[in-house]
């Protein structure tokens, strides 16, 4: 059932290269997302009995652990979730004329090659296949970055793949010294082998000096991809640009994937070190840094799409920082807000899609009367808006609660102290635009004797016709934020053990 993970992906790539009618290459896209998810559910119950899946293969090269099926179960989601949210959002782009037909082959193929890039990225027990699978996300979402053509879209797509291939450089030349840090360390045939080198970490087998380089090399080059500051110019204008449901995806599942290969690399060098101490300083700087950016950049945004994408900035910022501090409440809690970032920011941008369509702008001034002119999609845009900020009782603010407590509790209160100023910034910059959104300041009385001011071509542009013009995508959104509540809420027992599991893994000690 396992293997299913590499199947089914490459599968529906093979079928939606086939000159197939609109319908059917809907229907396909949604098939492929919905078997996914089977499948990363049920390797996550193998998981669950056995700590890891590794089926039977040539080259055993497919290997999922908890920490790997924490991630591969939110591109599964989020992947029918979006896929679901695809289908009205295509052929609303048809009927105003902002996508071709025949493009929209195009569009499934290389979201689905994005998705199996990304599943390849999460399952792969090789670093050196894992180097190449990130690589390959690259390559698969850039032309989806700059799908709509235009000047803008194309600058974002270049900019897109100029800075991500040089983090992708940057990591392949860490994991060239990690390979030499471990030369007569592995068995034959293992090398750069996640298992074999955890192991070998373990066993005080690694060149520490080796080492200390490849973790710099690997956290510049795969921090790039996942948005972390002073690298994270590419990301404004990629999330902005790209397709609404692209840009679920690389928020909502690609930025985690690249996180997930930092955390990888995390785990074998604080083994092999015997502590957190030299990886924990440059991720609680780069995490610090990235959540200060954020909370800047926040408070100016004008494009309610680049607001969300500083928003995902500031989240891997918190991750980073988590996984700095190295403990056992901060590692849970960076998975924790891992999953809680994924659904609510896939959400935010499912539902920005359909105010765009809508509303025909992103700039935050001209949306006006979002609750009356979308009555399912807006509200859910609110609430989403207010999590995504952290206020309770929505899951990321459990997480980011968690957050700080695991940094009061490690004994950094100053951290904690400026990490909490940071956060409420960035919840000021966020409700300072659900504001202007939701509740716009009215104009000021004219006096008596004053001419009226000529209308605006705002103003005279007509409000739009109440109804959500994307039904099974509002359904989605609807899905993805109850799901943001209830874990907010209430954590299910099985998802609970297996962030506790990938934490321990992560901090080299036996799983529970």
């Amino acid at each position: 059932m396992e293997l299913l993970l590499w199947a089914v992906p490459l599968l529906a790539v093979a079928l939606l290269a086939l000159p197939l009618p609109r319908r059917a290459l809907h229907a396909v896209s949604v098939a492929e997302s919905a078997l996914l998810l089977l499948a990363a559910a049920w390797t996550t119950r193998t998981v669950l009995l056995r700590g890891t899946a590794e089926p039977a293969m040539p080259g055993n090269l497919l290997y999922v652990d908890a920490v790997s099926a924490v991630l591969l179960n939110l591109v599964a989601a989020v992947g029918l979730a979006v896929c679901v949210y695809a289908v009205g959002y295509v052929e609303g782009e048809i009927r105003h004329g902002a996508l071709d037909p025949a493009k929209v082959r195009r569009l499934y193929l290389l979201m689905h090659a994005f998705l199996a890039t990304m599943v390849l990225t999460l399952t792969v027990r090789n670093l050196g296949a894992m180097w190449i699978a990130i690589e390959a996300t690259t390559l698969a979402s850039v032309f989806l970055v700059g799908f709509h053509g235009g000047k803008p879209a194309l600058e974002a797509a270049w900019k897109y793949i100029i800075l991500c291939s040089v983090g992708i450089s940057l990591a392949l030349v860490g994991v060239v010294f990690l390979n030499a840090a471990s030369k007569g360390a592995l068995p034959e045939g293992a090398a750069l082998d996640w298992p074999a080198l955890y192991a070998a970490a373990g066993s005080g087998a690694l060149d520490p000096a080796l080492l200390r380089f490849a973790f710099v090399f690997l956290l510049l080059g795969f921090g790039t991809k996942a948005g972390l500051a002073p690298l994270h110019n590419w990301l404004p204008d990629a999330h902005s640009q790209a397709p609404s449901p692209v840009s679920a995806l690389l928020s909502g599942v690609l930025l985690n994937a690249a996180m997930y290969a930092v955390l990888r690399s995390t785990a074998i060098v604080n083994r092999a070190l015997g502590g957190a101490l030299y990886t924990g300083r440059a991720l609680v700087a780069l995490g610090v840094l990235s959540v200060a950016t954020a909370a800047l950049f926040l408070l100016t945004q004008k494009d309610y799409k680049r607001l969300l994408a500083y928003s995902s900035i500031e989240h891997m910022g918190l991750v980073a920082l988590s996984a700095g501090l190295a403990t056992p409440l901060s590692l849970f809690a960076a998975f924790y807000h891992m999953v809680n970032h994924s659904f609510t920011k896939s959400m935010l941008f499912l539902s920005s899609g359909t105010i765009l369509q809508k509303h025909g702008t992103r700039e935050i001034s001209k949306v006006r009367n979002l609750l009356r002119t979308l009555p399912v999609t807006g509200p859910a845009f609110l609430l989403g808006l207010l999590a995504i900020g952290g206020a309770p009782p929505f899951a990321p603010f459990a997480s980011e609660l968690n957050v700080l407590a695991a940094a009061f509790s490690a004994g950094h209160p100053i951290l904690g102290a400026v990490v909490a100023v940071l956060l409420a910034l960035v919840f000021a910059g966020i409700v300072q635009a659900l504001f202007r959104v939701f509740f716009p300041k009215p104009e000021a009385p004219a006096a008596a004797d004053a001419a009226p001011a000529a209308p605006s071509a705002d103003d005279a542009a007509p409000e739009p016709a109440r109804g959500e013009p994307n039904r099974a995508g509002a359904a989605a959104v609807v899905v993805l934020l109850a799901a943001v509540l209830v874990l907010g809420l209430y954590l299910p027992p099985f998802l609970r053990d297996l962030l506790v599991r990938a934490s321990a893994l992560i901090q080299g000690v036996p799983a529970p």
